[in-house]
This record gives structure tokens, C-alpha cells and sequence, in this order.
């Protein structure tokens, strides 16, 4: 049953196989350098074809398997460098909102506790008190 199924696919590939004629016997044809070689289509049909097709079959099952394969790793290093990001994104902005809520405080303060109005001047602004007397120590 395959021999009929596969004759005009075998004969095809045979002819698809042609070699180039030998320079010493310009005379011979490629038909006959390939009948030599490979064997005339019925030899060919009766020993099966040159390449069975179930191992083309599997070599395009491998190949597929194999991209596969490299796409899905290649998709997982950029999804873990992606959520590594993103949890190293997430402790910045917890950082920064930590730093706000301390400014926050600190204006508050600064614009209702008399003390501490009173330190930021002495310290920012090198302010003193009227009655305070300032001595230069160098």
C-alpha cells in the first residue's frame, strides 16, 4: 500500500536529486550518472525511498519542539528579570513614600511647635536671641 501511495513522491525526489555529469565522460547523461548511483525508480521504490518519510516527519517534529522550547526559555528570563524589576520598583517607591510622610511631619512641626521653629533658625539660619551673645570661636 505505501508503494502506491509514495511512487509519485519518491519519483519526485529522485528527480528533485539530480547530480552533475562527471567531467571525464562527457558523453554519459545525468540519467544514466543517477541510475548508476541511486538506482532506477523501481529499485528505489522497492528499497523504500532514499529518506523514509517518517524520519522527515520526526526531524520536523524535533524542529519544532526545539523553537518551541527556545521561546519558552527565552520568555521566562524575561519574565523573572521583569518581576525582579518590578519587586526592586515596589521597595523604591515604599522607600520614597516613607521619605514624604518624614517631610510631611517635619513641616508640620515646623509651621506649628514653637521648639522646633526655634531650632531649624538657630541651626539653618544662624539666628540668635536678642538678650544671647554671640562669641566667634575659630
Amino acid at each position: 500500500m505505501s508503494r502506491v501511495i509514495n511512487s509519485y513522491w519518491v519519483d519526485e525526489r529522485i528527480r528533485a536529486q539530480r547530480i552533475a555529469p562527471r567531467a571525464s565522460s562527457p558523453l554519459a547523461t545525468v540519467r544514466e550518472l543517477s541510475q548508476e548511483i541511486i538506482g532506477t525508480p523501481v529499485e528505489v521504490r522497492r528499497r523504500g525511498g532514499l529518506v523514509p518519510a517518517w524520519v522527515i516527519f520526526g526531524m520536523v517534529i524535533l524542529g519544532t519542539f526545539a523553537i518551541c522550547v527556545g521561546v519558552t526559555l527565552r520568555t521566562r528570563t524575561k519574565m523573572t528579570a521583569a518581576s525582579e524589576q518590578f519587586v526592586r520598583m515596589q521597595t523604591d517607591v515604599e522607600g520614597l513614600r516613607n521619605v514624604n510622610q518624614s517631610l510631611r511631619t517635619e513641616i508640620d512641626q515646623l509651621r506649628n511647635d514653637p521648639r522646633t521653629i526655634e531650632a531649624a533658625a538657630r541651626s539653618r539660619l544662624n539666628m540668635v536671641r536678642a538678650n544671647e551673645i554671640v562669641i566667634p570661636v575659630e
